[in-house]
């Protein structure tokens, strides 16, 4: 009896709270953070990049703003992504970034009255390393959360997709993001095996860059190569798309205009795309068999803004011999699964990071 009231007091003490405050979830990728508020679905799609003034220490931009400043800063401002490589490679720049993304939710886009700080549920880049994942929950606790909980990024995906991670029967998700692509096979609520690369969206983008300054030398900056990847690239020869890019001659060092095709996209790509169909083949091949057989109809599902890349989901396919099939939202699906996370702490407790000084995950 005492501890059906114990339960029932914990119930309702939470329910206090939840009517006093805001659920956050937060998709802390390497290219962007995405915020979803509890009611309100996702309320902030923003680069992760921050800009900072050298001189006083101070942010001067976070986000879109930060991210048009890349490559037009003077000496005195930086713009740099606090996450490089799925790796947290400025804690200070990182916790402000996500300070900034709580605050923002919190001020602009909640709407009702608060007494107390949220719960926040975070999605980082898999094989994230204790130190890593406490700086993060360190840094959200100090924008004000009140409890803070980490989940892998192909864990939420596969959540946010409403996979059955529940199930004996295995689930093989390959989150290609920016930074890193995480490749996983999931079964009954954990990772049975997992790789991550660093082969993703950031590379292509790099790739690109060097490929038309070694042919056509000229210099472009990662967001005119973004644009092209997206707008021309295609891993497979269908038809081929064109597209004018402008850049730095090498040889004259003016301004200059030439034409792409697709299939100079699909050169340019070409290596890190074979690493990264070799990475998925690795994970298959140390996949148990009884999820492997469960594989043969259901395939892998693809997440991360990388799944969108032209065909590349039928590239997989012919190289595995398995179906692969594109999740409803890839670009959303990890931070949609956060916002399934919060809706029921309890039931996905197992998919959360336990910090290894703070013992059991505290619901």
């Amino acid at each position: 009896m005492a501890e059906k009231e114990k339960r029932g007091f914990k119930y309702w003490k939470e329910k206090f709270f939840e009517t006093f405050s805001n659920d956050i979830g937060i998709d802390l990728g390497t290219a962007n953070a995405l915020v979803y508020i509890k009611g309100l679905g996702v309320v902030i799609d923003e680069p992760s990049v921050v800009a900072f003034n050298n001189k006083t220490g101070m942010i001067v931009a976070v986000g879109h703003d930060a991210k048009e400043m890349l490559g037009r800063t003077p000496e005195h401002i930086t713009a740099e992504r606090p996450i490089v490589d799925g790796v947290i490679s400025n804690f200070e720049i990182a916790g402000e970034m996500i300070a900034y993304l709580i605050n923002k939710a919190e001020k602009e886009y909640a709407k009702k009255f608060t007494l107390f700080g949220p719960r926040v549920v975070v999605g980082v880049p898999s094989g994230i390393t204790n130190v890593e994942s406490r700086a993060v929950r360190d840094a959200a606790l100090d924008a004000g959360a009140r409890k803070v909980y980490i989940v892998e990024e192909p864990m939420a995906a596969a959540i946010g997709d409403n996979r059955p991670i529940h199930s004996a029967k295995g689930t093989i998700i390959v989150d290609i993001g920016g930074g890193t692509t995480d490749i996983a096979v999931l079964s009954l609520g954990g990772i049975v095996s997992s790789k991550k690369l660093t082969i993703a969206g950031d590379r292509f983008n790099k790739d690109i860059e060097n490929y038309i300054k070694d042919k056509y030398k000229i210099l472009i900056g990662e967001n005119t190569a973004e644009r092209l990847k997206i707008n021309v690239g295609s891993v497979i020869s269908k038809k081929d798309r064109k597209g004018m890019v402008k850049g730095r001659d090498l040889v004259s060092g003016l301004a200059r205009e030439i034409e792409i095709s697709s299939d100079d996209i699909k050169k340019a790509i070409k290596p890190s795309i074979d690493v990264l169909i070799e990475g998925i083949k690795e994970v298959i091949e140390t996949t148990p068999p009884e999820i492997l057989s469960d594989s043969l109809d259901e395939g892998i599902y693809l997440s991360g803004g990388g799944a969108l890349l032209d065909s590349l989901n039928l590239l997989i396919s012919k190289q595995t011999k398995l179906p692969v099939r594109i999740v409803s939202e890839p670009l959303m699906s990890v931070v949609a699964g956060t916002g399934v996370i919060l809706e029921d702490i309890e039931k996905y407790k197992e998919t959360i990071l336990r910090d290894e000084d703070e013992g059991p995950i505290q619901i």
